[in-house]
């Protein structure tokens, strides 16, 4: 399994995009697409038509990264398509990338900064 940093911000696209699309094209889509800048250091999940391919690109400070991945023998469990993005947890993002049906499911901890006592 692939490790995320808990801090890590993960936009998906929630439309099916076209999966010839490379880098510098998946690029414009985060810049034009979804108002992004795609060398913060967000990552970015795209899905195909077919539920059983994704694509993940993110700038890690020295160039863009493109993975893709497919299924075998089963299908992500995508939200329903509706325009707009979606933000994911870093949980959520490993689990989604692992094809696991219960990442949606995963609901993060609001946990309290300590106050400072006068």
């Amino acid at each position: 399994m692939i490790s995320f940093r808990s801090d890590l911000r993960v936009f998906v696209s929630t439309q099916p995009i076209d999966f010839r699309k490379g880098v510098h094209g998946l690029v414009a889509l985060v810049a034009e697409g979804m108002k992004s800048d795609p060398y913060c250091g967000d990552v970015f999940v795209f899905r195909s038509k077919r539920k059983d391919r994704l694509k993940i690109l993110v700038f890690d400070g020295t160039g863009m990264v493109l993975a893709t991945k497919w299924l075998e023998e089963s299908c992500f469990a995508w939200p329903p398509i509706e325009a707009g993005v979606m933000r994911l947890t870093a949980t959520q993002l490993a689990m989604l990338f692992e094809g696991l049906s219960e990442w949606s499911q995963v609901v993060q901890k609001v946990v309290k900064r300590p106050t400072k006592i006068a």
